[in-house]
């Protein structure tokens, strides 16, 4: 069998031939007022979207925010454009969600745990050091064939992960990929911190990747890092080079740190530059894409990504006004919204972009279609 690289597909169950075709499941996970809305989609020849709703988490909107800092709703949402934001729940971690996701991607593609061959967690919020978040998912999803490991590239995590998933497979060695992209960044929040806790909420999703012999899929990506902006966004605190101690921790340095105007400068650049050059090497314009789903940091930045491929506002998907910024989890919940919404269909080219700390970047181009 020919193995086409990077291939998303939807789940096609074949009753007379007794196999599948393709498979594509999003899972988005998100929060909504006193509940946790978890989102369920399932593609098949004729579209069928299913939304599953889990209750126990709360929900943080602008409100509760001026309650713990000095700062107004007014202000949040002129500054943002975010109206609420949504927060796992006590006792709670990166794993469980992730682990919602997953069995939910088997249930609803109707695999086994043991059909995994790979589970690629893309978090910086990993319930700890070691052992890492895949292997925690797999044990509580009994995958017990597959292996896998956490992939931290921050708002740009989800991207690496279809990316890398996609080699995987594409080598022929591996059947199927779970990629899974979930912050719970709410645990790495100064909520003092007005500048940088506002922007962010908890959340995520996931696919499940099989090769295709169609024409559809994920065509082609290009992905970008220079460390040398590493200073500007990070978590200073935790690791080798600043270990915990009772200094680092009075001193909040194990919250996110972020030098908001150099990193609105250098994601605008570099989301916009990446996206513009996908558009270029395929010789395609704004006009040729059905759909653009960019990272959900910052309107402005969108907009600026937009404008500089010629994309219209219509196509255009933009949710940060209801989840914030859920860094790796941004473009798998974009993912499922534009699909649930009915905004895809057969033969439409999709544009992925997205822009994190390291600096990371990249942009992912796919073709989006059922099977026949």
């Amino acid at each position: 069998m020919k193995y086409k690289p990077k291939r998303f597909f939807p789940l096609l169950g074949s009753g007379l031939l007794g196999f599948l075709l393709a498979i594509i499941l999003i899972a988005s996970y998100a929060f909504s007022s006193n509940q946790n809305v978890y989102r369920i989609l399932k593609e098949k020849v004729n579209t069928l979207n299913q939304i599953i709703s889990y209750i126990n988490h709360f929900y943080f909107d602008e409100v509760d925010l001026e309650k713990i800092m000095d700062t107004t709703d007014e202000w949040i949402k002129s500054r943002t454009g975010i109206h609420q934001r949504h927060i796992i729940g006590e006792n709670e971690a990166t794993s469980d969600i992730c682990t919602h996701i997953g069995r939910d991607l088997l249930e609803k593609a109707n695999l086994k745990p043991d059909d995994i061959d790979i589970i690629i967690v893309s978090t910086v919020t990993p319930d700890m050091l070691a052992p890492s978040t895949a292997a925690i998912v797999q044990n509580n999803l009994g995958a017990n064939r597959a292996w896998g490991f956490d992939l931290s590239a921050a708002c740009s995590g989800f991207l690496y992960g279809l990316e890398t998933g996609a080699k995987f497979v594409e080598s022929g060695q591996y059947k199927r990929v779970m990629v899974i992209g979930v912050d719970a960044m709410s645990t790495i929040l100064d909520y003092e911190d007005r500048n940088t806790s506002v922007l962010f909420g908890d959340g995520g999703g996931g696919v499940i990747l099989e090769s295709t012999e169609s024409d559809f899929g994920i065509l082609d990506s290009i992905l970008r890092m220079d460390g040398s902006g590493g200073k500007y966004l990070q978590m200073p605190a935790g690791g080798s080079r600043m270990p915990a101690t009772i200094e680092t921790v009075e001193n909040k340095m194990h919250y996110l740190k972020q030098d908001g105007r150099t990193v609105f400068k250098f994601a605008v650049k570099g989301m916009a530059d990446v996206s513009a050059k996908m558009l270029e090497k395929h010789q395609l314009t704004g006009d040729d894409i059905a759909l653009f789903i960019p990272h959900q940091a910052n309107k402005r930045i969108i907009d600026a990504a937009a404008n500089r491929c010629n994309i219209s506002k219509d196509k255009v998907l933009i949710n940060i006004q209801k989840y914030g910024n859920t860094t790796a989890g941004t473009i798998a919940i974009g993912l499922n919204e534009a699909v649930e919404q009915g905004r895809l269909k057969e033969g439409d080219y999709l544009l992925l972009a997205a822009f994190g700390a390291g600096w990371t970047w990249g942009s992912m181009l796919i073709k989006w279609g059922n099977p026949s």
